[in-house]
């Protein structure tokens, strides 16, 4: 296969770059490196089968592949509320150009869309039936209303255009690579515990997320490309964790004796974040497996090691 990945240089861009390089597929890696880095790809730019180009998902390109699997789009609040208006052109403009691309070349497409359509859930777990509970004027909104925007024009591309289109909602996601900066739970509690700094916990740490290690969702969204069901499908962990309990296993980890600081809640945090996979596990065969405990060792390796590279 000839693969597109765009975001490729991206926490999971690159990781789903490994997998397919290491499959033999010709993988092309699309990115702009406004949150994605040269280093996640570094170790790929000697392979025969893979290939980079610097290059924003807003402007068409002309490109003969067999599958596309779109990620393009700042993913973290920090990431997608630094320019809102960038934003919604990535994801709506980008996700129109692709799906050009996919037209022209009778590509498979698979979207990277997120379990953030669904708002601050009113059903719990979150199954993909569901419609939502979005604020469409909210400080998130150009992330959540954009991405659902991606969905409807993919499924119009498919209806009107006979696009062969995939669609993966994926919940919270974590592993080596994941940028330091981006205001994700996982990367803020990991970095300021191996910093010996005090855990931030916004509100009382009561709102509940589920933690998806980053080689479990590759899996699920080849599975998914592969597949022949069009979507949404929900991929992520179903077991559910409190943000305090969340840090009590950072600290476990690093350092038991490391304080927690309690600050306000910021604006449209969602309370309940847990997705329904029964899809997932019965169109799939997939479900998670590497356990929370499991997957945070590995990713603080991967973060104690970038820390002493900046030392």
């Amino acid at each position: 296969m000839r693969v597109l990945i765009t975001g490729g240089a991206g926490f999971i861009g690159s990781h789903l770059c490994d997998r397919l390089v290491k499959a033999g597929d010709e993988v092309i890696c699309l990115d702009n490196y406004f949150t994605g880095a040269r280093t996640n790809i570094a170790h790929l730019r000697d392979c025969a089968n893979f290939e980079f180009i610097r290059h924003d998902v807003t402007e068409p390109i002309r490109l003969e592949v067999d599958r596309v699997y779109h990620l393009a789009c700042p993913a973290s609040p920090i990431h997608y509320q630094y320019n809102p208006v960038k934003t919604v052109k990535t994801s709506v403009l980008g996700t129109l150009n692709m799906l050009g691309l996919a037209k022209r070349v009778k590509a498979r497409i698979l979207l990277a869309s997120t379990s953030e359509v669904y708002g601050d859930p009113l059903v719990h777990p979150q199954n993909e039936d569901y419609w939502g509970n979005v604020n469409p004027v909210g400080i998130r909104s150009c992330y959540d209303e954009s991405k659902r925007l991606a969905e409807t024009l993919m499924m119009d591309y498919h209806r009107q255009n006979h696009v062969d289109i995939r669609i993966i909602r994926i919940f919270n996601t974590y592993g080596p690579r994941m940028n330091e900066g981006d205001g994700r739970v996982v990367s803020n509690f990991l970095f300021q515990a191996l910093r010996g700094e005090a855990l931030t916990i916004y509100g009382e740490g009561k709102q509940t997320r589920s933690f998806c290690y980053i080689d479990d969702l590759v899996e699920g969204m080849i599975r998914l490309m592969d597949s022949n069901y069009i979507g949404p499908m929900n991929v992520g962990n179903p077991d559910e964790f409190t943000i305090l309990e969340l840090a009590n296993q950072v600290r476990s980890l690093v350092d038991p004796q490391l304080p927690v600081l309690f600050n306000p809640l910021p604006s449209d945090d969602p309370r309940q974040r847990c997705p329904d996979i029964g899809r997932a596990r019965r169109i799939l065969g997939w479900q998670p497996t590497v356990a929370l405990g499991e997957g945070l060792a590995r990713t603080a390796a991967d973060f104690r090691a970038r820390l002493m590279q900046h030392a």
